[in-house]
């Protein structure tokens, strides 16, 4: 943790200089590359006998392994196909076996479900997208995906939102995200999604945002924080909304207390980062080209040698795959990626 707080200045100017003028296309050095082939070998170790990803207190777990099988695709490896194209396959495996009838997604135990249904049908989702129906997977990924698209949609809650149970009754910005992030991927690979949902979700976010541009937990009241800013103002671009005032004001509020290296709050620094990374490349101009280097060169620093990303409080598989997520969106390989 102190080395991701006490970033050495000379290896930062290094990289904001090799990368200050990064243009799409241009984002990537060998020195990214490097960190992301390293990284990915490690993720690859980490990958229990059943297919899963996480383990430790929080067992086997449906969140932790889609973000894991989302970073080897960011790389380009779908299932049964490419160098972890196995690794990626076994995930898929993971999550299909873990699909209830009623469509929700969670492993045993499962603590607050909704966030791992959330990344579950955001990674079948994009897995639909990328190889479609396909000899090997039969239509199990449509079935499970439009079963879990089902489930968010009769799930929401009166105000718009969605929460840790798969229940309508109470919501946060933190689990809307989620949900909204996953029926874009399914919108994208061809799946309906009832355009109402959509809508209420988007009066739930806006009704979540502070005078001061960022957004609360929830929509009764409290403090803006950067790292649920950051998701706030991701779910409206996945939404479709991309010029608009909360737009603007979110920005500002991101560019003041979550600028890589000198955030605001270490609180869920993970979670905030692989948000705000999206929010500001969908941005794109000069948001993006900004940030960019910044994000950039502070994972090439705090990556340690066994090409691992540290977190604490999930464990090293969940910070390796969102550091991998981060450093590898200039690729544009997962279709909810794409502009």
């Amino acid at each position: 943790m102190k080395r991701w707080m006490s970033i050495v200045v000379a290896a930062l100017l290094a990289s904001v200089a090799s990368l200050a003028s990064a243009q799409p296309g241009r984002e990537l050095t060998p020195a990214i590359d490097d960190a992301t082939a390293h990284g990915l070998r490690y993720l690859a170790t980490q990958q229990s006998p059943d297919g899963s990803f996480g383990g430790g207190r929080f067992g086997p777990n449906v969140a932790v392994t889609s973000l894991a099988c989302l970073a080897f695709m960011a790389d380009g490896h779908l299932p049964g196909r490419g160098e972890y194209g196995d690794i990626v396959l076994k995930g898929l495996e993971f999550i299909l076996d873990n699909t209830a009838e009623n469509g929700l997604i969670a492993a045993e135990p499962a603590n607050g479900p909704m966030y791992g249904h959330g990344f579950a049908t955001l990674f079948l989702g994009e897995v639909y997208g990328a190889v479609g129906s396909d000899p090997v997977l039969d239509d199990r990924v449509y079935e499970a995906l439009d079963r879990a698209v089902r489930l968010i949609e009769r799930t929401q809650n009166q105000e718009g939102g969605w929460r840790y149970n798969p229940v309508p009754f109470d919501a946060d910005v933190s689990v809307t995200i989620c949900q909204i992030m996953a029926l874009r991927s399914a919108r994208n690979a061809g799946l309906e999604v009832d355009k109402q949902v959509i809508d209420a979700a988007i009066k739930y976010v806006r009704e979540c945002q502070n005078p001061d541009g960022g957004f609360r937990y929830q929509r009764d009241g409290g403090q803006s924080g950067w790292p649920r800013s950051a998701a706030g103002l991701a779910s409206l671009y996945y939404a479709g909304i991309y010029e608009d005032r909360a737009i603007d004001r979110g920005l500002q509020y991101l560019s003041m207390t979550a600028v890589p290296g000198r955030e605001a709050s270490r609180s869920h620094v993970w979670y905030g980062h692989y948000y705000a990374v999206q929010a500001m490349f969908l941005s794109g101009g000069k948001n993006w080209s900004q940030w960019w280097p910044l994000i950039a060169g502070q994972l090439l620093e705090i990556q340690e040698p066994n090409g691992r990303w540290e977190d604490r409080s999930v464990g090293p598989a969940y910070g390796t795959a969102m550091a991998l997520l981060i450093i590898q969106m200039p690729k544009r390989y997962l279709p909810i990626f794409q502009r």
